[in-house]
């Protein structure tokens, strides 16, 4: 675990509050409540109903309602649904709208959650008028990984923040010059990206005059379960060929799909074969299909698991940790990004080996949590685990509730934007 004076030192560095005051939870009581007001979470749960999408809104709601605001989640771009039960966009709401109320209720936020279809522009838990008075009654609305193109009805929020998860692509498009991205961007008040690294010298994403300010994944630690006992499998969920947002800038050509990388890091379960590796996706064919499990990975169906918000929950929770890659995009401009994913890892007591990404300079580790840039590193980290799991199961759990909890990420950026 951390020594309780590097956990104070790091806290209170990142939240430039001074010394942090124990597990004091501020601003809970309903007079903070009712002071506060209204603060809007734009996101796609609905139109892209998976669970990993689902849990990344819950912990921004979970983090407001927790900071004393009335936290409103409205999925409002009008996008035609996808159906995973198909793998396609569909022309009927209805399995996306049944899984978000599903969703929403299962959080608490069965009363205060809009979804417009983008089939036929129809509007579920309030109407048109209703929604446009909300944005003007908000203190703030937070577009969470950009869902949402902003309109006339968005603007009379007069604080909009923008949440960008995949640092790299919409900067570099801004720089390009690209006059629909910087339309999109430049509808936010405020800019936050996963990419804490951007604006350092090791970093080459460009800011292009706009002040990026660092962010990071949020995690509720009270969702996720008390680890018990030592699972047998290392886990990975992932789509595995992700294409058409590859991107060129300043003579580097960066690669958006994740597979890239994982194909570098194939053989890492041969070389542990008392170890076991379990992957979560859907191979595209039987060749990339016989080449992973050749590597020595067994394969699951991630459907089922993305369908249901407790199964993925149960899915990290009884893995040994996550071992996964990051796309080339975060690696080669050492971004400094984080998976809104491992946090859930974390926060079940599950031990996180990742790829380096630049958040080794950013994050404590070694212990709970291990970057990798080599075979030699990958390997050293399964080891670490196996020698001591339950030191870095609780390790883990720590990093999650000091480090990536909802209260003080959240709690951060809201001030920096004044609130």
């Amino acid at each position: 675990m951390l020594r309780q004076r590097e956990r104070r030192i790091f806290i209170a560095e990142f939240l430039s509050i001074g010394p942090v005051i124990g597990a004091t939870q501020l601003f809970r009581t309903e007079t903070a409540l009712r002071k506060r007001g209204k603060i809007v979470l734009l996101h796609f749960a609905g139109q892209m109903p998976l669970a990993g999408i689902a849990w990344q809104a819950a912990h921004y709601l979970f983090a407001l309602e927790k900071l004393g605001w009335e936290a409103w989640y409205v999925e409002d771009a009008g996008t035609p649904p996808y159906d995973p039960r198909v793998e396609s966009v569909v022309m009927s709401c209805d399995y996306n709208l049944a899984y978000l109320k599903r969703v929403m209720e299962r959080f608490g936020f069965g009363e205060r959650f809009v979804y417009r279809c983008g089939v036929d522009n129809t509007y579920y838990g309030l109407d048109r008028k209703a929604v446009k008075r909300l944005y003007g009654e908000a203190a703030a609305l937070i577009n969470l990984c950009g869902a949402h193109h902003l309109y006339e009805r968005h603007l009379h929020c007069p604080v909009r923040i923008l949440i960008d998860t995949d640092p790299g692509y919409q900067q570099i498009n801004y720089a390009k010059g690209d006059p629909a991205e910087r339309a999109y961007i430049d509808a936010h008040t405020h800019f936050f990206t996963y990419g804490e690294n951007i604006g350092r010298p090791e970093c080459p994403i460009p800011l292009s005059g706009l002040a990026w300010r660092p962010t990071r994944p949020p995690v509720d630690v009270d969702w996720w379960p008390e680890p018990a006992g030592e699972p047998e499998s290392f886990t990975s969920i992932a789509s595995w060929d992700n294409r058409g947002k590859d991107i060129e800038y300043d003579g580097s050509s960066y690669l958006w799909s994740k597979h890239v990388n994982f194909l570098k890091f194939m053989d890492i379960p041969r070389q542990r074969p008392d170890t076991s590796f379990r992957m979560a996706i859907l191979p595209p064919n039987d060749e990339v299909r016989r080449e992973v499990e050749g590597g020595g990975w067994q394969l699951t169906d991630p459907r089922p698991i993305s369908a249901d918000i407790d199964t993925y929950r149960d899915f990290i929770a009884g893995s040994r940790g996550e071992f996964t890659v990051a796309k080339d995009i975060y690696v080669r401009t050492r971004s400094g990004w984080f998976s809104d994913r491992a946090v859930c890892y974390l926060a079940s007591g599950r031990p996180v080996v990742t790829m380096a990404t630049g958040l080794e300079r950013v994050y404590p580790t070694s212990e709970g949590l291990f970057p990798f840039t080599t075979h030699d590193e990958a390997l050293a980290a399964i080891d670490a685990i196996a020698g001591d799991y339950r030191r870095h199961s609780r390790a883990a759990r720590d990093l999650a509730r000091e480090i990536f909890d909802g209260e003080r990420v959240v709690g951060a950026l809201l001030a920096e934007v004044g609130l």
